[in-house]
């Protein structure tokens, strides 16, 4: 039978998804998995907190994860090809690690992101191949992604959409299957809670998917920043919720509720002063002798309060949350004195209540 011109660029296509496929999996093949990092506690507390060392990445954050799956989740759909432009709308560390998967495959890439966002991470970007489209505020970026993508005949990734239906969260190596297969020889090897914040909600809904459907009783708490819509439709009961805003803690906040948040595998929210996390985030690293970036200072905050309500209840166990990315990102904001006082937050009385708790595990934060 003849071959036609458009079967023969059909192959040629399919060929290179398919070389390219090999490419992201070979990527994962190589790369050993993240670190459990135990939080030096009193160990009479009878309580163990473990951070997962997501910044061990090639590039640097737990997007590298997701990263990953969104380009194999593309290329088994079929939206990229061998000169498909990628865009995605991102703060940051989803755009490094977007950018180190397009330069693999000889793609471009452009990520479109709110003008504020660090130039450490824009910096990080253009480093790993990808150019930076800025706009003046959080709530243009989806739709300014979708028409520059449209425009170049490209594939918006959408982040947002699709982190929760990208990732495996029956196993295959995802991070809630990592977590309790690092936690079997620990002395409380099923957690209580798993802490997390959310930006695109794949992370949320895979660990709490997972350990429903592992029967675990770990429960799964979400952390959320200032100006958030996930914690004011929480409240509210209602997922429509839409603040307008954009989160200070980059890489978790937004402005509405992201298609892929799932909010029936979430036991509980907590809602986390900007000011809060940074204090945290600070008091963390002197712990740990390094710098961490701002949403693991969320993600401790909302640990540290659990561990609390743990102590004053008499329990025991474990808990688990995310390192998300390093504090080197962060040198000119977060870490910044001067930076920290031109956002009008004072860390002071939530640094006096982390060292409080750190001291005594007692909570009082009124």
């Amino acid at each position: 039978m003849e071959i036609t011109s458009l079967d023969r660029s059909g192959i040629v296509e399919r060929n290179w998804a398919r070389d390219a496929i090999a490419q992201v999996e070979a990527d994962a093949n190589r790369s050993a998995d993240t670190h459990l990092i135990p939080f030096p506690l009193p160990r009479a507390w009878g309580i163990d907190l473990y951070l997962k060392d997501e910044s061990s990445h090639p590039t640097g954050s737990l997007k590298h994860r997701l990263a990953r799956s969104l380009f194999l989740y593309s290329l088994c759909n079929g939206w990229i090809g061998p000169r498909t432009t990628i865009v995605e709308a991102s703060s940051g560390s989803t755009a490094v690690s977007e950018a180190y998967f397009a330069r693999m495959l000889g793609l471009p890439f452009i990520a479109v992101m709110p003008a504020s966002t660090s130039s450490e991470k824009i910096s990080l970007i253009e480093f790993q191949g990808g150019k930076c489209h800025l706009v003046p505020t959080a709530t243009e970026v989806v739709p300014e992604a979708i028409k520059l993508a449209a425009e170049l005949g490209g594939h918006f990734m959408d982040q947002f959409t699709h982190a929760e239906r990208a990732t495996d969260w029956r196993g295959n190596n995802n991070i809630a299957e990592s977590i309790f297969s690092q936690l079997a020889l620990e002395r409380h090897r099923i957690p209580a809670w798993i802490v997390v914040g959310a930006g695109t909600g794949g992370t949320s809904a895979t660990i709490g998917r997972f350990a429903r459907y592992r029967r675990f009783a770990t429960k799964l708490c979400v952390v959320d920043p200032e100006g958030s819509a996930f914690w004011q439709a929480y409240l509210a009961g209602d997922w429509s919720v839409v603040t307008g805003q954009g989160s200070r803690i980059e890489g978790i906040g937004r402005p509405r509720v992201e298609p892929s948040f799932q909010p029936g595998v979430v036991d509980r929210m907590v809602h986390v002063p900007d000011a809060a996390s940074l204090a945290t985030m600070r008091a963390g690293s002197e712990v740990l002798g390094r710098r961490l970036g701002g949403s693991t200072g969320t993600n401790l905050w909302g640990s540290f309060r659990l561990i609390a309500e743990m102590l004053a209840a008499g329990r025991t166990g474990s808990l688990v949350s995310l390192i998300c990315d390093g504090g080197e990102r962060y040198a000119n904001t977060y870490y910044s004195d001067d930076w920290v006082a031109r956002q009008g937050l004072d860390l002071a009385p939530h640094t006096a209540i982390v060292n409080r708790f750190l001291s005594d595990g007692e909570w009082r934060d009124r």
